[in-house]
């Protein structure tokens, strides 16, 4: 049986919103690779990973802290820390500060002063424009909300090159624009406890027609966005054909979606999304092999 110290230490584990870290992480660690052109040094992946784990369960904690009234009321969030009452809101909110805290100060002190102030900043959107804001007022939360997640390719390219070039602005646009497809996959299925809640997620407010509408429209202009690396000579064939395939999957599990707009196809659509994510970076990282960049 797990004693109470190790019961309080997986509650506040659950606050960092592990799942969504992981992802997080792993675009840090290849816009890394991509700026270095290869594995960059272990200790400065591991100093850069552990400053972006932390800023990551910092923004969680707090948008924990911030929601707790409507994730008392979600069938999927109910049993969080906070509404489950094993962790005091007020302690959730400490919690996430001296991470954010700790996030930049040790970011600033091992890696970069840049890569710290680009965390700091995805932290206090994510929490303040995206949580506090957008998210309870107006249906674009999510599109306009994303920027936040957009964040930790902009910290992996920054902590090896320095500065912010060509290349990660991109990587920023691509995250930010397979966001709202992402999640309005999942909205969909859960549009009825948003609606009961009062957060006006698009297929809650406008219904499913307009919300099929827009991941099509998103999935277009990302396929397009993701292209857009060869002719700027940032990629070569090998990111080139990984991302027309990965492309065109995505595309087609958004026009079955469109079709069908069943339970199957949203919830698939939703879990392929992170996967698309995740091998569209492996495939630029490859492709950047032995090929790093200081400018670009």
């Amino acid at each position: 049986m797990l004693t109470a110290a190790t019961k309080k230490i997986v509650d506040y584990y659950g606050l960092t919103k592990p799942g969504v870290m992981s992802l997080l992480l792993f675009t840090t660690f290849t816009a890394m690779m991509m700026a270095a052109g290869g594995l960059p040094s272990w200790r400065l992946a591991l100093l850069t990973l552990l400053g972006g784990a932390l800023a990551s369960a910092s923004s969680a904690s707090i948008n924990m802290y911030f929601d707790r009234d409507i994730d008392a009321q979600m069938k999927r969030t109910k049993t969080r820390p906070i509404p489950s009452g094993r962790v005091a809101p007020r302690d959730a909110l400490v919690f996430g500060i001296a991470l954010g805290v700790l996030a930049f100060a040790e970011l600033a002190l091992t890696v970069n002063v840049l890569a710290a102030a680009l965390s700091v900043a995805g932290i206090l959107y994510y929490v303040f424009i995206y949580t506090v804001w957008l998210k309870r007022t107006t249906p674009q939360n999510i599109v306009i909300g994303g920027a936040a997640g957009s964040v930790p390719p902009l910290v992996g390219w920054a902590a090896v090159t320095g500065h912010v070039g060509l290349t990660a602005l991109l990587l920023f646009a691509v995250v930010f624009v397979w966001t709202p497809p992402h999640f309005w996959a999942l909205a969909l299925l859960k549009k009825d406890e948003y609606r009961r809640v009062g957060i006006p997620m698009l297929p809650a407010v406008y219904g499913d027609d307009v919300t099929k509408r827009q991941i099509l429209i998103y999935t277009i202009v990302l396929a397009a966005l993701t292209l857009v690396f060869v002719p700027l000579h940032l990629m070569g064939v090998i990111y080139l054909a990984s991302a027309i395939l990965l492309d065109a999957v995505f595309f087609a599990f958004a026009i079955w979606v469109v079709r069908t707009g069943s339970p199957k196809s949203e919830g698939l659509m939703y879990r392929f999304s992170m996967l698309y994510l995740a091998l569209l970076f492996v495939a630029m990282a490859i492709d950047r092999f032995g090929h790093g960049v200081s400018g670009s």
